[in-house]
């Protein structure tokens, strides 16, 4: 490839790659369209896209462009490291997934492209409003454990935490080439990431911490349902039912828009989570059967929780304990579950009965 000669951005319509998208990767061909619509509307030309549908001819045409954006950096980081060294093309390295990366990719592509781009780019993106809406306060707090290739976790971690008033308990990837970025957001976050290929090591993670909500992979939302967890899918592997036949990207505005619906509709929230406490003894809404989007026929979520599930480390639960436990109000109940077992673990208990869940009450109320 040989690198033409330089016209000046300033006498011409910029353009720039989009690399890294795939044909196995995550909605990727949603997200070229959404972000390539994006570039448009700011008056920037998309020049090639890779390696996606990407033919020989196209290959040699990407020293043309004026940068390149590293849109999944598993893929393309060490491409566009080796375009900079050798053609001088600087890579955008903002992955525009969410609302706040978006308006910092667009940003990151004003400044090296040394153009003017409006705040108006994102002014379509609903998200912001929805997260500052009252209904938001359903959302803040919600304890949430995100995994999968890096790229998405990254950002989907930020998203949680930052756009939707999530708490991230866990975050981690298999994606041994971004550990260190990972590591990173994770202590950031006040965690230790958690780096494998192995799912019996998430379940155990996810078994422990006890999310109200995973976002991870096709692999995830299987140890989700056996766990009675709502879980989004957020990256590959995928099953075919995470395509959808609708325009869904995870990128840029309308990316954002999909996001917050796809995150939303798992979790059981506000009004739905008074009646469920409100109704607790009812044959349909107790709280041994499961949730009617997690489960189908006459199972229980006892059946769902005891099937295959990576027996937890700690003391164990004795039935009057469980049954009082039941009786505090859904929002502190969590938290009352995890006070307890940690005043117990404390006091080297092998069990919990309704004395302990008393004691444990008393002591965290001081």
């Amino acid at each position: 490839m040989e690198k033409l000669p330089e016209e000046g951005v300033g006498s011409r319509r910029p353009t720039v790659n989009l690399l890294g998208p795939s044909k196995l990767g995550f909605r990727c061909r949603d997200d070229v369209q959404e972000i390539s619509r994006l570039l448009q509307s700011v008056g920037i030309g998309v020049n090639v896209v890779a390696p996606l549908d990407a033919g020989i001819a196209d290959i040699a045409r990407i020293p043309d462009a004026d940068a390149n954006v590293c849109l999944y950096p598993e893929v393309a980081l060490e491409t566009c490291t080796w375009l900079q060294r050798n053609f001088g093309q600087p890579t955008i390295r903002t992955v525009p997934l969410g609302f706040g990366a978006t308006q910092d990719f667009l940003a990151e592509l004003a400044g090296v492209l040394q153009i003017d781009i409006s705040a108006q780019a994102v002014a379509d993106c609903r998200l912001p409003w929805y997260s500052r809406s009252v209904d938001s306060t359903y959302l803040t707090g919600k304890r949430v454990f995100v995994f999968g290739d890096g790229t998405h976790a990254l950002a989907c971690a930020r998203v949680a935490q930052q756009e939707m008033g999530f708490e991230v308990v866990g975050l981690g990837t298999y994606s041994r080439e971004m550990a260190r970025d990972v590591r990173a957001a994770a202590k950031e976050l006040g965690l230790e990431a958690l780096i494998t290929d192995d799912h019996m090591a998430v379940e155990q993670a996810v078994s422990e911490l006890r999310p109200e909500l995973v976002l991870g992979t096709q692999m995830e939302r299987h140890i989700a349902k056996r766990l009675g967890i709502g879980c989004a899918v957020i990256s590959t592997p995928a099953h075919v039912q995470d395509y959808p036949a609708r325009f869904s990207p995870q990128m840029g505005v309308e990316g954002a828009n999909v996001l917050f619906d796809t995150w939303v509709h798992p979790l059981i929230m506000g009004l739905e989570e008074h009646l469920l406490h409100m109704f607790r003894d009812d044959f349909e809404f107790n709280d041994h059967a499961a949730p009617s989007h997690l489960s189908h026929g006459e199972g229980t979520l006892m059946a769902v929780e005891d099937s295959n599930v990576v027996p937890l480390q700690g003391p164990r639960w004795e039935d009057g304990a469980e049954k009082e436990l039941k009786k505090i109000p859904f929002f502190v109940r969590g938290k009352a579950r995890r006070n307890t077992e940690r005043y117990a673990e404390e006091r080297g208990l092998t069990a919990i009965d309704i004395e302990t869940l008393y004691e444990a009450k008393a002591h965290y109320s001081r």
